[in-house]
């Protein structure tokens, strides 16, 4: 709409502009001067013309990347799914969590257990855990490979049941991968409902 205002006006301003310079031509109270002095009005007018139409082509696009941003959702839940424990194993084991709860844009991977960040943001991260005393409950979750958060409780021989969680806010980048380990000689309850790894995208960077 813009851009057709300013067409319409550039084209009437064409229209007087060439009318003026006929009637210039003609009348000789009017200098050379006076009517360069109008042509070079004219061409200053089209290049404010060229310019606005340049700064409305990359409005639409800024708009279009707004738009594009804020349909960005990552929202995921899962859960290790199974029955029984897993592990204790002899070295820290990567989980996956096969159960998916929620996973809207899609960004969790149930086959690797990887959460993969789709936009660079700040994101927040839950792990919970539910296993027996007799040995370690601990996981650890990472960010790439660097270690961010852990939940442990210690073997107990009269305790019989361990729950354990942890959350956190993390910075990512697009690409990011963020993910759960078992600890080395640790275990954890597999089942639909106990032990869960979830985030969701608080806001874009």
């Amino acid at each position: 709409m813009i851009l057709f205002v300013c067409l319409l006006v550039f084209f009437c301003c064409s229209l007087n502009v060439a009318q003026l310079g006929d009637e210039l031509q003609t009348d000789s109270c009017v200098s050379q001067s006076e009517f360069a002095a109008m042509k070079e009005k004219l061409e200053i007018l089209e290049n404010m013309l060229k310019d606005s139409e340049t700064r409305l082509i990359n409005s639409e696009s800024q708009i279009a990347e707004l738009k594009y941003q804020a349909n960005q959702k990552t929202i995921f839940s899962a859960a290790l799914g199974g029955r029984g424990t897993i592990g204790p194993f002899n070295k820290d084991t990567s989980l996956i969590y096969r159960k998916v709860i929620t996973n809207v844009g899609t960004a969790y991977s149930p086959s690797t257990g990887i959460f993969t960040a789709p936009v660079a943001g700040v994101y927040y991260f839950t792990i919970f855990y539910h296993a027996g005393g007799e040995h370690e409950g601990k996981l650890f979750l990472y960010k790439n490979n660097q270690l961010m958060v852990m939940t442990h409780d210690h073997r107990s021989d009269s305790d019989t049941a361990d729950n354990g969680g942890n959350a956190v806010f993390l910075q990512l980048q697009q690409g990011d991968q963020v993910y759960v380990h078992l600890a080395a000689n640790a275990h954890a309850w597999g089942y639909d409902h106990h032990t869960t790894f979830s985030g969701f995208l608080v806001t874009q960077m």
